[in-house]
């Protein structure tokens, strides 16, 4: 029972240290999120989902990143549930995540789309709501032309009625973000953006960053493994790379968490994907050690602008 106990202390010690960026709009969010969505992905159970999202908050996640698409909105709640039911955190203590789909993109939409989502993951509001592409579709999936700027007065409603704390975009370009804060009553908080040793992202980053628009990045490992749920090749870095494998050493980390605290060093809040409890621990175990610029530099030269998305 001592070690258990002991075992418990330590985990909640973990969380509590898990460093917080202040956004724009004041609000708090952690700077390392459980990415979901796996399981329709990867054509594997979508329960398996649930049982991530609870281990992730047991491993000290306190972000857990979902969306519409994703489908997976349900099991995401019942894991936050089940880990506020264990009294492991309450609601308060949590920073959700969830997106708006192309479909949905009608200003008089936005809303009752977010309070579907709600009812799905069983929550009053979600602390940071995303416009998940900016383009838009019907619901047959043919492209329609609604102007993102309507959508955004529909996020800027969902933010005044409270049922999301913070709201923002994903997939936004550069011209997209100017024209947006141009037109804008409430600017984006945060802009979800694929970046990894492959993919930098560097001008977009430093945009954004500029802006004071956070930067999430989701597939942030890139190809660091060789199949991806869309390309069996793709350019290095690789698992066993050198240069990774030297700095990983150096650390007494593995290559995956030197990437995700690469991401970290560019003031970054990565997205890491898994379903194997061990894997989930690894991919937040990241707030030991930290990269020099060198090291920040040696990795950004793998740089390819090259996608791990068709």
């Amino acid at each position: 029972m001592r070690v258990l106990i002991l075992i418990c202390g330590i985990g909640m010690a973990l969380a509590a240290k898990a460093p917080l960026k202040v956004l724009n709009d004041g609000n708090k969010m952690p700077i390392v999120a459980l990415g979901t969505g796996r399981g329709t992905a990867q054509n594997k159970p979508v329960e398996e989902v649930r049982d991530a999202v609870f281990w992730a908050i047991e491993a000290g996640y306190r972000h857990i990143d979902t969306a519409v698409l994703y489908n997976d909105e349900v099991q995401v709640g019942q894991g936050v549930a089940e880990a506020i039911k264990k009294g492991i955190v309450t609601r308060e203590q949590m920073f959700i995540t969830t997106k708006l789909p192309n479909d949905r993109h009608p200003r008089d939409q936005v809303v009752t789309t977010l309070k579907e989502s709600l009812g799905r993951l069983g929550m009053d509001y979600v602390d940071l709501f995303l416009i998940h592409f900016p383009l838009s579709t019907k619901s047959d999936g043919s492209s329609d032309n609604i102007d993102y700027l309507d959508t955004w007065k529909g996020m800027e409603d969902a933010k005044e009625l409270g049922l999301a704390k913070s709201i923002g975009i994903s997939n936004f370009g550069e011209a997209q973000v100017d024209r947006l804060l141009a037109n804008c009553k409430i600017k984006p908080a945060v802009n979800q953006i694929e970046v990894n040793p492959t993919m930098t992202s560097e001008p977009l980053v430093a945009h954004c960053q500029s802006l004071g628009i956070a930067v999430m990045a989701y597939s942030p490992f890139g190809f660091l493994v060789t199949r991806t749920r869309h390309n069996s090749t793709g350019p290095p870095p690789r698992i066993d790379d050198s240069t990774l494998n030297k700095i990983a050493q150096k650390y007494g980390k593995t290559t995956s968490q030197v990437v995700l605290r690469y991401l970290i060093d560019r003031d970054l809040i990565p997205v890491p994907k898994s379903t194997n409890k061990d894997r989930i621990a690894q991919n937040i175990d990241l707030f030991d050690f930290k990269l020099t610029a060198d090291e920040v530099n040696s990795i950004s030269r793998f740089n390819r602008n090259v996608s791990v998305f068709d």
